[in-house]
């Protein structure tokens, strides 16, 4: 009998409350103290199509989905033809009774839980969407659970409804869970039992970042809604009154930067978020707050391309994009958080960059890591020091005998010039677009251009020794070995499969380094360049279908690795397949 361990999954049409159900699952798992990482599926279509959540359970912390379900419910026939060959052997199929499934049609070793889901609904009087609940329930009997607290949750998610619906939902799961209780013997593999250690979040990437920038202050958000880059346009809109900030859902992404750009000029904290698709509508403005010297953050949560692409889906098919976006020189951080932790981290670490350095600021995310949830220890909201970088200061602005133009654009050793905002007393300069002078006045000056150029790649070079270099680390986050048969090096959210495949390999007797890159630009030459030459063997990990990371390795350090792991089918890494590559080239090379 497996105890706390196991994948659970639903399936059905969309509209059917496949992922507020999954949603319910995982946060009464994570209630109990037990570790949760979810994963969804969804087509891009308005209305129908094949929905599904999956549900990772543990009492470890587990970082990404795994191959493999234990439990399968699914509200139509459809979710099981697909998902069948997913299915281990001893696992359950909770399904409606009224659906004819044939021996064939299945595998010997699963197990069926017929259930019937219309004439439950008719039974007890609720709604008849409300089958979803039904065949929640069912699976928290199969497996044992505690459905007192798979009752609190559901209590917390529609409390909002009122009581009458919050009844309604949790008289359907306990009809669910009955039926399973009265009807069949209490001998399935798979189990589920409290821990004792509740008290995790169960979060999203997206909601991390929401929340790091609300802990880094900031006060203006504006977005067009793109795939997956949209939770954070409504999670920023639903605490615009909670935490005193503008929220501008916009007609399209050139005015969310430019508002953005403007917001930044005035000394906000501002951010705007979107997809591929919308950031190429944002480069003019994104190389606008370069010359500017604006400081604003841009969330770029990478999909599958070219052009729509693959909308619901996910891909890291963006980083030279990125990199190069926009016309021109000027300074590019680009930030890319591995986990939900890092979300929180990096993304108030942009803003100080933004703001210290004077520069438009990129966090690039995926999907996978933008909509899946994961269960996570509370924050530390003081980790990260808020720094408003170099403002000049209002008494000697107005004791300066100075009657010109204020030198916003102040040539400096570091790159970096003194600020003001509109309304300080003798803080004037002008703001444009064109190149200029230290006043802001447009210039074609051989001289200015060269100077203006150097000053503001200066930054660069000063941020540069600023950040944190990459750390070499063993399996489950130990000291790297000195002896490794192979060095992993990725960017992104592949990090958490990496991390699960690192634990695979290890059990077979490989010795694994992972080398992550959290700052693509500037990019950690020297690091990585002394991490290859040490290394036994070597292998990039991304998920695209070039290798971009493996690529800009190259550029950076005139280094090969030795493989590049590539997937560009629109689904994150499943450890399995990273353990299964990694290991062929620690075998045969």
């Amino acid at each position: 009998m497996a105890i706390n361990r196991l994948t659970w999954k639903i399936g059905g049409k969309a509209g059917e409350g496949i992922m507020a159900t999954g949603m319910i699952f995982s946060q009464s798992c994570s209630r109990g103290g037990l570790h949760v990482y979810d994963i969804s599926e969804y087509p891009s279509l308005i209305k129908g199509g094949h929905n599904n959540l999956q549900v990772r359970v543990e009492d470890r912390e587990i970082f990404s989905q795994v191959k493999g379900v234990n439990i399968l419910i699914a509200l139509n026939k459809e979710t099981i033809l697909l998902h069948k060959g997913e299915l281990v052997n001893g696992a359950g199929i909770i399904y409606d009774s009224s659906e004819v499934i044939e021996p064939k049609e299945i595998n010997d070793n699963i197990r069926l839980y017929p259930i019937p889901f219309n004439n439950i609904i008719k039974e007890i009087g609720v709604q008849g969407i409300m089958k979803n609940n039904v065949a929640l329930g069912a699976s928290i009997a199969l497996i044992d659970y505690d459905f007192g607290i798979v009752g609190e949750v559901i209590k917390d998610n529609f409390k909002r409804k009122g009581d009458k619906i919050i009844d309604e939902n949790t008289r359907a799961a306990k009809a669910g869970y009955d039926y399973i209780k009265n009807n069949f013997k209490n001998d399935f593999e798979y189990k589920l039992e409290k821990t004792g250690k509740p008290g995790r979040m169960v979060l999203t990437g997206n909601d991390a970042i929401c929340m790091g920038a609300i802990n880094a202050g900031c006060k203006f958000y504006a977005a067009y809604p793109m795939t997956p880059a949209s939770s954070i346009l409504h999670f920023m809109a639903a605490q615009e009154r909670r935490f005193n900030i503008v929220v501008k859902h916009t007609e399209d992404e050139i005015s969310a930067i430019n508002m953005a750009i403007g917001a930044g000029f005035t000394g906000v904290r501002a951010m705007t978020g979107t997809s591929g698709g919308g950031f190429c509508l944002m480069t003019e403005g994104y190389g606008l707050a370069g010359m500017l010297e604006v400081p604003v953050v841009i969330i770029l949560s990478m999909r599958p391309g070219p052009s729509t692409g693959l909308p619901t889906w996910s891909e890291q098919g963006d980083l030279k994009f990125a990199l190069n976006a926009s016309q021109g020189d000027f300074p590019r951080p680009v930030l890319v958080p591995g986990d939900i932790e890092e979300s929180f981290y990096l993304t108030q670490v942009a803003f100080n960059i933004a703001e210290k350095y004077q520069t438009p600021v990129i966090v690039l995310s995926d999907k996978n890591l933008a909509e899946n949830h994961k269960s996570t220890d509370k924050f530390d909201p003081k980790k990260v020091t808020i720094d408003r970088g170099s403002y000049a200061d209002p008494a000697d602005l107005a004791a300066s005998l100075d009657t010109t133009f204020f030198k916003r654009y102040k040539y400096t050793e570091n790159g970096i010039s003194p600020r003001t905002i509109p309304g300080m007393k003798k803080g004037i300069y002008t703001a444009s677009s064109d190149e200029h002078d230290e006043e802001g006045s447009i210039s074609e000056d051989i001289d200015v251009r060269i100077k203006m150029m150097q000053k503001r790649a200066r930054k660069m070079d000063t941020l540069a020794k600023e950040l944190k270099q990459p750390e070499l680390v063993g399996s489950q986050d130990t000291d790297a070995n000195a002896d490794a048969d192979i060095t992993i090096i990725a960017a992104g959210s592949t990090k958490g499969p990496i991390k699960e495949a690192m634990i695979l390999l290890e059990k077979e007797g490989i010795k694994v380094n992972f080398l992550q890159i959290v700052y693509l630009n500037p990019f950690p030459s020297e690091k990585v360049a002394e991490v290859l030459g040490s290394a036994k063997k070597t292998a990039v990990v991304e998920n695209n279908f070039s290798g971009q990371l493996a690529d800009i390795i190259k550029e950076k350090t005139g280094k090969d690795v030795d493989k590049r792991v590539l997937k560009y089918d629109g689904r994150p890494f499943y450890p399995e397949e990273i353990f299964t590559a990694i290991k062929e080239v620690v075998t045969h090379g």
